[in-house]
């Protein structure tokens, strides 16, 4: 596990330092869903402190089982159904998948009653994919009507109390070119560079965005959170 992180990192100072970035500047998540307490804490041992979980419920006994390390951060990164948002209120540190409205009022609500406060990701469906979630954004370039409705979200979600909106998160096309997949990456990039135009109070800049067959060509178009997990902790 340690030589396999230590890879991972590599790559992604190579992809920084092609992009005249920093590393440092990229945080990297270790989608940890489906595997075993003891692989997570291998991971650990390597060096890792952010972890990702998809599963509400899996989420909270994987929480609860390594409560002992202090430093330990995890991200809830799959589609948050309202029924199961509870324990992401009460102990998740980031969730990147703030994909509708409602979801964040709900959210909102539970983080008030718990006392917090919760950094997320609002989710964009840049690719268009109908298997992608988050708000349409395939032709947010062009289309006025796409424009104003992203606006009006964005501006919602960031008004609501307890929810620290960091920034944008998005997915890239399975098995497609790579010309394709930066595109996507690119385009969210531009998107946040817009909202911020039109939104001159927001203040979101991060991107979550890249996973294990893309973190790459994510961290060169301005990832500052990568997503991996079979490149870490192999096929599920």
């Amino acid at each position: 596990m340690m030589q396999t992180v230590r890879t991972i990192q590599q790559r992604m100072q190579a992809a920084a330092e092609r992009a005249g970035r920093s590393v440092d500047e990229i945080t990297l998540v270790a989608v940890s869903k489906t595997k075993p307490i003891t692989d997570i804490a291998a991971a650990y041992a390597a060096g890792i402190r952010h972890f990702g979980e998809n599963r509400s419920a899996e989420f909270a006994e994987k929480a609860r089982s390594l409560s002992h390390l202090p430093d330990i951060q995890w991200h809830f990164i799959g589609h948050l159904q309202t029924r199961q948002s509870q324990p992401i209120a009460q102990s998740a540190a980031y969730l990147h998948a703030v994909d509708r409205e409602k979801i964040a009022q709900r959210l909102s609500r539970q983080l008030q009653d718990a006392g917090r406060t919760l950094p997320v990701f609002i989710e964009m469906n840049v690719s268009g994919e109908e298997s992608k979630g988050g708000f349409s954004a395939a032709d947010w370039e062009q289309d006025t009507q796409q424009q104003a409705e992203l606006l009006r979200a964005v501006s919602n979600i960031v008004a609501l109390p307890h929810l620290q909106v960091l920034g944008l998160m998005t997915m890239a096309p399975f098995r497609a070119p790579d010309d394709e997949i930066r595109s996507v990456f690119r385009r969210l990039r531009q998107l946040s560079a817009w909202l911020h135009t039109v939104l001159p109070a927001l203040d979101a800049p991060a991107l979550s965005m890249g996973m294990s067959g893309d973190f790459e060509i994510a961290i060169e178009e301005g990832a500052t959170h990568v997503r991996v997990g079979s490149a870490i902790f192999g096929g599920r």
